[in-house]
């Protein structure tokens, strides 16, 4: 222990951990590891549902993974998801796109298949742990009279920071939680992987839908949303262009939709905000400061968690509504068991519904909700 590469974890000899083995690097290197940590490592490929007319790629994942644990020596095993992950997540985001909120299916991806179903399998066949390739840390503390509480903080890696996409984790979560990479950087995971001579160590990072990877949103959403194309109104209410489809537009977009009425000075239009029963969409430019007047200085929050158990009322903390976003600060005004009521100390403009509000203290993340 002591050098950076080594994990920020106890080592305890042979406890359990099943470790999510995506096929990337990042959860190779976490696999690598725990090994070398002392732990009873056991390689997990999740399963999950994908779409008959999309291109499969879960065959290709699952073979790179098989190479990983292989390579570490280590049992693998393929977990059958599908189910779990086609009701938590893709009906979840297909019912919130039909109501014109704009979800963030990674949130419910780590809720109900990662850190839910993946962990109720792994619990039932002995596994003190499950791990995955998050850049995310997990700490702990105990009071004086020896209660152990649970701390979530961001990744050492600003770039790849995933605290974001996970404020619905609790105490209990966190208990049996492991993030083996989350003290490192990306470029550290690289030469890691190379040193423990991965086979995937050159491999590029996968993008997109959460375990689908990369897939065209309007596409996706266009084989199950009923959709035809509505006006684009300018924030007088005045008919500017056109678009193929209210429900696929998120507050903030700038592209996918069409103006036909155009000035030779024109800057580029962002949407504000839409109306699902008329199928309209509303854009604003920074021209003539309608994105200003369109910000709102308070959001109320749906399905909060806290992850300490309490939410931080009146204190003054940092949030951000996006992943990636810059933080901005902002007070909690009101909360009572799922929802609560956010008070911004600026007026924001990117403020989205279906969107998470995900609320810090410095590096920890104390929670959030999915915005109204």
């Amino acid at each position: 222990m002591g050098k950076k590469s080594d994990i920020k974890i106890n080592k305890i000899p042979k406890r359990k951990i099943f470790v999510g083995l995506s096929g990337g690097v990042d959860s190779a290197v976490s696999a690598a590891l725990l090994k070398q940590a002392g732990y009873d490592v056991t390689g997990i490929f999740i399963k999950v549902w994908q779409p008959d007319w999309l291109e499969c790629s879960w065959k290709e994942e699952r073979l790179s993974a098989m190479r990983v644990a292989a390579h570490l020596r280590i049992p693998f095993e393929t977990l059958d998801l599908s189910q779990e992950y086609k009701t938590g997540v893709i009906d979840y985001m297909l019912s919130e796109y039909a109501a014109g909120r704009t979800p963030n299916p990674d949130v419910m991806c780590n809720r109900e298949v990662k850190f839910g179903a993946f962990w109720r399998y792994a619990a039932e066949q002995g596994a003190d742990f499950v791990a995955t390739g998050h850049y995310a840390q997990v700490t702990s503390d105990q009071t004086k009279a020896g209660q152990t509480t649970y701390h979530l903080s961001k990744g050492a890696d600003s770039n790849k920071d995933q605290s974001y996409f996970l404020w619905t984790l609790n105490q209990a979560d966190l208990a049996h939680i492991m993030f083996p990479v989350g003290h490192l950087t990306k470029p550290e995971v690289r030469r890691l992987a190379e040193k423990f001579k991965l086979p995937n160590a050159t491999k590029k990072d996968s993008q997109g839908l959460c375990f689908i990877g990369h897939v065209d949103l309007k596409e996706f959403l266009g084989h199950y949303i009923e959709t035809k194309p509505g006006q684009v109104l300018d924030v007088s209410g005045q008919n500017i262009g056109m678009h193929p489809g209210a429900a696929f537009f998120t507050i903030g977009e700038r592209h996918g939709f069409e103006i036909t009425r155009k000035t030779p000075h024109d800057e580029p239009y962002f949407v504000v905000g839409k109306n699902m029963k008329l199928n309209t969409i509303t854009v604003a430019n920074r021209k003539t400061n309608d994105l200003t007047d369109n910000a709102t200085t308070q959001a109320t929050l749906r399905r909060t968690n806290w992850l300490s158990g309490h939410a931080p009322l009146s204190q003054i903390v940092e949030m951000r509504g996006r992943y990636r976003e810059a933080l901005f600060q902002g007070t909690v005004t009101t909360a009572t068991a799922d929802t609560a009521t956010i008070t911004f100390a600026k007026a924001q403009n990117t403020i989205t519904p279906g969107q998470s509000l995900v609320l810090y203290r410095g590096e920890e993340c104390l929670g959030g909700g999915i915005i109204v």
